[in-house]
Order: structure tokens, then sequence, then C-alpha cells
């Protein structure tokens, strides 16, 4: 039988292993999102064939390509070459990841998500070779659909070796919440797609399909929104106020989806110009020459925003399914009907 202090320490090397795999997800989650940065530049820019080689560089070993020639040439250049960079380091890391996890992690479900963040990788770097190689708009729409969930599968990797997964007590009851969780996900990732639809419309497309994705972008905009805000009242409410944990993801939410509403509406003004203009002097004023500076970080901003939403709603998510407690079946059944029951059974 284990004494206390074998417990002890048995408890503090799950604490240290813990740390190792939270570390190395953490640090693949830190550099995934500035790759999705710079792919929503490379998207924006149309500079996908700027390299039309892959996995070299204009014939050149990828990595030994020389870096003044990218790092002072033109913009294209610089960021299609970037991205490969930096995904490169990206699937080292998540290599040094999955050995970690495999001697420090001790929960399988833990070393089979490390292993399918790889799997993920890889696969996100073969995509945006085959989209350079055939120049296919419909594998770089793939491509920029996979990129937020490789970084929301990162995060959710460090979510489950945080202090927080580990210490959690069962302290919620609210079923619906959780389902509405699920639900609000959902929705983030069907919202990924829409936009990711936007961005890389082909060609073939009618008018009308690509109104018909416009206005589904729109309605599950508003699904979302009302959902988080409900979602906050819901956490911030008397029901929850011995639960910990779930003020401050909520709290980021609402603010996340505020920023995402005026950046959706920026992106829009900033591709297709100011609406009713031909209503009013003042907004046909507004014309688009090309996309400067700030018409860029906003359409980025936007598309980093929503991954970020992704990855915000499986935070909460976590956070929620870890503190459930699931409510015993006799609790359920209203009190009248169970003493009525009692009562029967002493005669």
């Amino acid at each position: 039988m284990a004494t206390t202090s074998d417990s002890a320490l048995s408890s503090g090397a799950n604490k240290s292993q813990s740390k190792k795999v939270y570390f190395w997800a953490a640090l693949v989650s830190c550099l995934t999102f500035p790759l999705i940065w710079l792919g929503g530049l490379v998207t924006t820019h149309d500079a996908g064939m700027a390299v039309p080689d892959w996995p070299g560089t204009f014939g050149y070993n990828m990595f030994l390509y020389p870096w003044t020639t990218w790092l002072f040439g033109p913009f294209d250049l610089l960021v299609e070459h970037g991205h490969r960079l930096l995904a490169s380091l990206v699937g080292l890391i998540a290599i040094i990841l999955c050995f970690v996890a495999r001697k420090h992690e001790p929960r399988r479900f833990g070393r089979i998500a490390c292993w399918l963040l790889l799997l993920a990788i890889i696969s996100q770097g073969i995509l945006g070779g085959v989209r350079v190689l055939l120049d296919a708009r419909i594998v770089a729409l793939i491509h920029g659909c996979c990129g937020p969930l490789v970084f929301a599968l990162a995060c959710g990797i460090v979510m489950i070796n945080s202090k927080d997964w580990r210490t959690a007590p069962k302290s919620i009851q609210s079923n619906s919440l959780r389902w509405t969780l699920r639900i609000l996900l959902v929705l983030t990732i069907v919202q990924l797609i829409m936009g990711a639809h936007l961005r890389h419309a082909l060609p073939q497309w009618k008018p009308s399909l690509f109104l018909s994705f416009v206005h589904t972008h729109l309605l599950v905009a508003t699904l979302i929104t009302g959902i988080i805000f409900a979602v906050f009242c819901t956490v911030i409410s008397p029901k929850f106020r011995g639960v910990t944990g779930l003020k401050v993801p909520a709290t980021w939410m609402v603010g996340l989806v505020l920023v995402q509403v005026c950046l959706g509406i920026g992106t829009w003004i900033s591709s297709y110009a100011l609406p009713w203009q031909e209503l009013n002097e003042f907004f046909a004023q507004y014309t688009i020459d090309g996309r400067g500076f700030v018409e860029t970080m906003i359409i980025n901003g936007h598309q980093a925003t929503g991954s970020l939403l992704i990855a915000g709603s499986l935070w909460l998510l976590c956070r929620v399914e870890r503190r459930y407690q699931a409510v015993p079946a006799f609790e359920t059944i209203p009190a009248r009907l169970a003493d009525a029951n009692t009562s029967s059974l002493a005669h």
C-alpha cells in the first residue's frame, strides 16, 4: 500500500510531467498563430505562387535559399517563403512535443492528441505544396480551412495539460450549457468554412452563389454573437456564483466577438467599398484603388480573430466539460413523486 509521502512524490512527478508537455504545446500554439497570419497575407496579396516550386525554392533547398534574396526582395516572396520556413519550424517543434509526450504524458488520449497534431501539421504542409504544384484554388481553400483547426488542436493540448485541468472541481450540473458550447464550437468552425469560401471564391461562381455564402456567413455570425452573449450572461448569473474558471474565457469571448464584428464590417468595406455609396456623396468619396497596409491588416485581423474564436470556444468548452458533474437520476424526480414512491414501498 502506498504511503502518503509516496502519493505526494507521485503527484509532484505528474505535475512536472504536465509542465513539460504544456511548455512544448504552448510553443506550438504561439508559433501557429503568426503562421495563420502569414498565410492570410499570402492569400490577401495573391502570393501563393510567388515561389513556383516545392519543396524547394527556385531550385534551392528551402533552408539554404539566400536569406538576403527573400528577406529584402519582393513582398510576395517574403511572405510566401517566410510562411514555409515558419511552418517548418512549427513542424519541428511538434515532433519534439510528440517525443516529450511519449516520455512524460501518462494519459493515452494526451499522447494521441500530440501525434494527431503532428499529423495535422504534416498534412497542412503537404496541402500547401500541392496548392503550389497544381496552382489549384480549391486546395488553397482547404488549406485555409485547416490552419485554424490545427491551431485549435494545439490550444486544446495546452488546455488539457494546464493547472486548471488538473485541479478543477466537479461543480457544474448544467447539461444545457455543455450542449450550448458544443453548438458554439461547431458554429465557429462552420463560420470558418464560410469565410474561407468567400476569401477563395472560385472564378466560375455565379453572383447568386456568392451572395448565398455571404448571407449564410452573416446568419451564422449573428447566431455566434447571440450565443456568446447568452453564455456570458449565464456564467455571471447567481447560479454559477461558486463556479470558478468560466468568467475569464466568457469575457474574452465577448471581447473577441465584438472585435470580430467590427473587423467583419471593415473587411467588407475594404473588399467591396462602402454600402449605399450611390445614395450618399460622403460614402461615394471612399474608393478602393488597391489593398494598402490598413486594408490588409483589417482583412487579416478578421481571419485571425476567427481562429481565436474557435480556440476560445474550445477553451470555454474544456473548462465546462472538466467541471461538469452529472445529476444523479433520482435527483431529477419531483419531490412529491419520490415521496409517493417511498410511501407506497412502506405500505
